[in-house]
């Protein structure tokens, strides 16, 4: 794993059952969405180890501050992704985050997320192409496609994976569309996506 932080050891089931009790205590419950929000940025970028950060992206989901995830809580997202700079953030935040704000608010971050999909960071396009990778049937074809070609010609490893994920991800739903779009990017989709893409087709 790439960090910049160092790591305390403390595995991902350890770090859940850790955390469970703290989220859950009345005692530490944050009433306003502006408190929670600065909570959120300390934790996350005083971090002085890696497991903190993860404790930020638990207190970002949640379940007694869903109310907060609508589009005003996007910057702190994009935050998060472009910050946290490797797949374990980004990967969580864009599906688990990002995403269900993505799919209840459409219309309004349709735009935002098409914009990430043509940023210069390769962190926030990945985020973009794989945001909707919990949709199923309720996927965007428009917006994940417009993410896709914005894409093609990108060599990244995590961007060529993250295209061949997102047409994976959305083969179990509709796999004649993915045999269609792989073909019709034949030339212009990389090795590593289309393979990805076709894995369980």
């Amino acid at each position: 794993m790439k960090s910049q932080l160092p790591y305390r050891g403390i595995t991902a089931p350890q770090l859940k059952a850790l955390l469970r009790p703290i989220l859950a205590d009345p005692a530490h419950r944050i009433a306003e969405r502006g408190e929670w929000e600065r909570a959120v940025r300390e934790l996350w970028d005083g971090a002085t180890h890696r497991e903190e950060r993860y404790a930020a992206t638990a207190l970002t989901g949640h379940r007694a501050y869903r109310a907060w995830q609508h589009p005003d809580t996007l910057p702190l997202y994009r935050h998060l992704v472009v910050t946290g700079a490797w797949w374990d953030h980004v990967d969580e935040v864009s599906s688990n985050r990002i995403g269900p704000i993505l799919l209840s608010h459409n219309e309004d971050v349709t735009p935002v997320i098409f914009g990430w999909a043509t940023d210069d960071d390769l962190w926030l396009r990945r985020s973009a192409i794989i945001s909707q990778l919990t949709f199923r049937d309720r996927t965007d074809l428009g917006l994940l496609r417009a993410c896709i070609e914005q894409n093609l010609e990108d060599s990244s490893f995590w961007i060529r994976k993250a295209i061949g994920w997102a047409l994976r991800q959305y083969a179990r739903t509709d796999p004649e569309w993915v045999r269609a779009t792989v073909a019709e990017y034949d030339g212009r989709l990389s090795g590593l996506s289309r393979r990805e893409a076709l894995k369980h087709l």
